[in-house]
């Protein structure tokens, strides 16, 4: 049995989590929660930076960050989510891009959770919101096609607008009308999209 350390809000883990949904080994992966603050949390000693996702592999060693775990799992189900040739480097891409806005996002979030209101730094966040809005305008402008079972490319691309909808109210949505059409189709084409949603 695989042990993914993850915890519910992170897109991030959801993306983990849809991957393994989409190629059928979810029921492969025991999900453990993590609290990435608490110096007592084993995660630390599974992965030395301290930072989700990670899964515990049955021979106790361990992959994090989500792109390496989602190539493992692609690995493991014989091909799916990754495709070869020129396509795999539109999806990496694609994913790339998706993943940036999350950690720009979340570095947003982490600004106003662990710093006090004095030590915040205005032109820091407005940096950090400057990457999420030039990727989001780059998006709208091309929303990524796709058919069939989604991969890793468009599975990013949910989990980053679904982690803005979580922790910024979905005021991305108001100036991205093809991004929201997009999300939406792939809501209504990826049920574990809404499995995996964070409801707290």
């Amino acid at each position: 049995m695989l042990t993914l350390r993850t915890s519910p809000a992170s897109p991030f883990g959801r993306k983990v989590k849809i991957a393994a949904c989409e190629l059928d080994l979810l029921d492969r992966i025991e999900i453990v929660a993590a609290d990435t603050t608490d110096p007592k949390d084993t995660l630390r000693a599974q992965n030395p930076l301290g930072k989700i996702p990670a899964l515990v592999l049955e021979d106790g060693s361990t992959l994090f960050d989500s792109r390496v775990i989602a190539e493992y799992l692609d690995h493991l189900a014989g091909g799916g989510l990754i495709p070869p040739g020129e396509a795999r480097f539109a999806q990496l891409r694609l994913q790339a891009l998706a993943d940036g806005i999350c950690d720009a996002a979340l570095l947003q979030v982490y600004e106003g959770r662990f710093r006090t209101p004095e030590m915040r730094n205005a032109a820091w966040v407005e940096n950090q919101a400057g990457k999420v809005a030039r990727a989001l305008a780059t998006l709208e402008a091309a929303p990524p096609a796709w058919s069939g079972k989604p991969r890793i490319g468009e599975i990013a691309l949910a989990c980053a607008l679904g982690y803005l909808d979580l922790r910024f109210d979905g005021t991305w949505r108001a100036a991205h009308p093809k991004l929201v059409a997009w999300l939406d189709d792939f809501a209504a084409r990826v049920p574990s999209f809404e499995t995996t949603r964070f409801k707290g």
